[in-house]
């Protein structure tokens, strides 16, 4: 009898013990939630990286490793003090002689903080018979911010494909899937090194160290042994409209006859249909290519033909094409583990080598400082972030406005039916030719990012009013802010050379009224040596003993109705 009741209380304790956990199946979600996936609408609901469509007419060998699910990843908000990953693969052969389980066949999960920031989650695993599994405990449940938790990103295996995931998380916890991304993606197609070959964690591939820099879409076509530029390929991937296409597939080449014959073909391809910059990349080199000459005569034949095609389509005036050397890549000899495939070193290097490429392509330079290095955010409980930013986005290029005005909480509230500050003004004054772009919390710098992400793509403003730098003033200097603002002009008078830009000055605050009129004496200097036209609202609302007049905001910070209304005119010169 004692041996039932402890048998029946073990019972109890498990089932009790597994009703905490509530799971999530990204396949099971109401829309896409893939990330970095071309062809969603066929196959988002599953982790491979082509079509069905294309067995039979793509080489067998690139077919087979599509199903891999390399640089798949699925991102969610949840405030649960922990997370498990179960998931089944394709291959119980979870490791290679030469790069570990938790690369080949194992997950790996991030953390985005409120601030933009990214941090590695540890994970317990196991590697069964059944399936594998990641679990994350002690998650901090908070964020500082609001209650609603962080994102969270876990990227699937390199080598491996997955069959079927579901998510756990504490039952009485948030949680929600981030939709699939639908910005323009970078496209890499190239061999075992960009498929992932050969990274301790599917993060650690070059590509995905990039997009965690660059914070854009990566779609991985990495093919081990394959990355070949086969015309059947080629053809697939321009079905994917990119910002940016990598052909990195020389290693894969070496011993074919016709090399500079399909790099030429293959950018001819992409350019007949897309305009976007295309960038061809080297070979990066043998380990011992100092010690064995065949080694060495045969990457240097690859890549001598890859330049022969390059200069070729120079020459014949195709526009819009890239070129990286194996010197520019900065892989050292000791950052592989055999002949050729990278350790996380190697990776590491390589992303740093080629972002600095890319950037310099896309224009979307970083600075030294935090005010000049673009972030996301997600410091407000009131609404998404991401979720705005697109919308707005959206709402710019349906309406084409004659004006737009960026900036922070002071744009957001404004006019904002939900918020209802300052309506009757932006309806009577700004509404008929503006778009409010202001997103709450916003710092200098996550406008910047917006900058980046499409805020003033596809549009043809006459005028774009700047008014942004209060939520910097608690963590910047002066200096900071003023070149992180000019920095930011300067991204946005690339983009809209015609635009007249109107830089705003800071709105004074409750006891840092002094160090406000300090900054804005920087900016206007800033803004009439670049010759942007500047205007300083704020000074309407102080006293004659330069404190702000409270009866023009709702808590020293924001402006009310008849706050608005006092400075609408300057967003209107």
């Amino acid at each position: 009898m004692k041996r039932l009741l402890l048998v029946l209380t073990l019972v109890v304790a498990w089932a009790s013990t597994t009703a905490q956990t509530k799971w999530y199946n990204p396949a099971e979600a109401e829309y896409s939630v893939i990330q970095n996936q071309a062809y969603t609408n066929e196959i988002g609901k599953s982790y491979v990286r082509f079509p069905a469509r294309a067995e039979g007419v793509i080489p067998p060998a690139v077919w087979g490793l599509s199903r891999n699910s390399a640089g798949l990843y699925i991102s969610f908000y949840t405030n649960s003090p922990s997370i498990e990953v179960k998931y089944t693969t394709t291959s119980k052969s979870y490791a290679m002689p030469h790069m570990p389980s938790t690369g080949v066949s194992g997950v790996d999960m991030y953390r985005v903080g409120p601030n933009g920031n990214w941090d590695f989650c540890f994970g317990k695993y196991s590697f069964g018979k059944e399936n594998v599994s990641f679990t994350y405990k002690d998650l901090p449940t908070k964020n500082g911010f609001n209650n609603k938790g962080y994102e969270y990103r876990v990227f699937l295996p390199l080598y491996n494909g997955v069959t079927s995931l579901q998510i756990g998380v504490d039952e009485n916890s948030a949680f929600s899937f981030i939709p699939a991304s639908t910005e323009k993606p970078i496209v890499l197609y190239g061999t075992s090194i960009a498929q992932g070959g050969c990274a301790s964690r599917p993060s650690m591939t070059w590509g995905t160290i990039m997009q965690r820099s660059l914070d854009y879409p990566v779609i991985n076509l990495g093919f081990s042994g394959n990355g070949k530029m086969e015309k059947e390929v080629i053809n697939l991937i321009n079905e994917i409209d990119a910002r940016l296409y990598i052909l990195d597939c020389i290693p894969n080449m070496l011993g074919l006859d016709d090399i500079e014959q399909r790099v030429y073909n293959a950018v001819k391809a992409l350019r007949e249909k897309h305009s976007a910059p295309i960038l061809l990349i080297e070979h990066v080199g043998y380990a011992h290519a100092r010690t064995n000459d065949s080694s060495r005569e045969k990457s240097q034949k690859g890549n001598e033909a890859n330049r022969r095609a390059y200069e070729k389509l120079l020459r014949e005036g195709v526009k819009g094409v890239y070129y990286m050397y194996q010197s520019e890549l900065g892989v050292s000899p000791e950052s592989t583990v055999d002949y050729v495939h990278l350790t996380d070193k190697g990776m590491a290097e390589q992303a740093a080598s080629v972002e600095r490429k890319v950037r310099q392509i896309l224009n979307i330079p970083i600075g030294d400082r935090s005010t000049t290095r673009p972030v996301t955010q997600r410091r407000s409980a009131g609404y998404e972030w991401r979720a705005r930013h697109y919308n707005l986005v959206k709402q710019v290029q349906e309406r084409q406005p004659k004006a737009l005005v960026i900036g922070n909480s002071i744009i957001h509230n404004w006019g904002e039916a939900s918020i209802n500050l300052g309506t009757k003004v932006w309806n009577d004054k700004m509404a008929k030719d503006f778009v409010g772009m202001g997103c709450g919390w916003d710092r200098i710098e996550n406008v910047l990012w917006r900058v980046y992400h499409g805020a003033l793509d596809n549009c043809s403003p006459e005028k774009i009013v700047v008014k942004i730098g209060t939520n910097n003033l608690g963590i910047d200097t002066n200096i900071d802010i003023v070149e992180g603002i000019r920095f930011l002009l300067d991204a946005i008078q690339v983009r809209q050379p015609k635009a007249r830009i109107l830089v705003m000055g800071i709105l004074p605050r409750r006891n840092m009224e002094q160090r406000v009129e300090e900054i804005n004496r920087l900016i206007e200097a800033m803004a009439k040596q670049e010759g942007y036209d500047y205007a300083n609202p704020g000074v309407k609302m102080l006293l004659e003993n330069g404190k702000i007049d409270e009866s023009l905001f709702t808590d020293g910070l924001h402006p009310n109705n008849k706050g608005y209304a006092r400075i609408v005119d300057d967003f209107l010169k």
